[in-house]
């Protein structure tokens, strides 16, 4: 019973322990951004391997899916692959636009709320929090509400930074939405 109990507890640590990063102790995966607009990405994780693409966009998301000494192993949007080195990336948030459609998405004054603009299918926008289902974005010194199905570069259930004021803005902005479409 005793090497059952053992064996029990082994196994479902280890399994706690697989989501996160040999190397930091991270979650894998995660989503990180470029520091720089001159970015390298190489077969593996060495400065003796070739380089397989080059960077040119600062901020830039990716998603950290393997660590190795000082070299994290990424993936992109396009599902391409390499590894860089942990001195170019930063943990700031970015997100990629997409969408299957060649429109425009909304964007909202709150989420559900009233749309006060667009943004183009992969403009790389700021993430500074995010719901359940929306991510606040920045661009060009302007924000607001998008679906996060939108966004490559965030956890379908991922939330961040979200405090508790949040509520009381979210009805705010209901409040004023209603008004103005009903009673103005």
């Amino acid at each position: 019973m005793k090497i059952f109990f053992a064996l029990f507890i082994l196994f479902f640590s280890n399994i706690s322990f697989a989501d996160k990063g040999p190397v930091t102790g991270l979650d894998l995966p995660r989503f990180v951004s470029l520091k720089s607009d001159d970015s390298n990405v190489r077969v593996g994780p060495s400065k003796n391997y070739p380089i397989l693409r080059k960077y040119i966009i600062k901020n830039y998301p990716l998603k950290i899916i393997e660590e190795y000494g000082d070299w994290r192993k990424i993936v992109d949007s396009q599902k391409n692959t390499g590894w860089v080195h942990k001195s170019i990336i930063k943990g700031e948030r970015y997100g990629i636009i997409t969408s299957d459609k060649k429109n425009n998405i909304n964007i909202y004054n709150t989420s559900k709320g009233k749309i006060i603009g667009q943004v183009t299918i992969d403009s790389i926008v700021f993430l500074p929090k995010c719901k359940l289902n929306w991510c606040f974005i920045s661009i060009n010194n302007q924000g607001g509400w998008i679906k996060k199905k939108y966004i490559w570069g965030i956890k379908k259930n991922e939330q961040f930074n979200m405090s508790y004021l949040q509520i009381f803005l979210d009805y705010y902005f209901k409040s004023i939405n209603y008004i103005e479409m009903n009673i103005m």
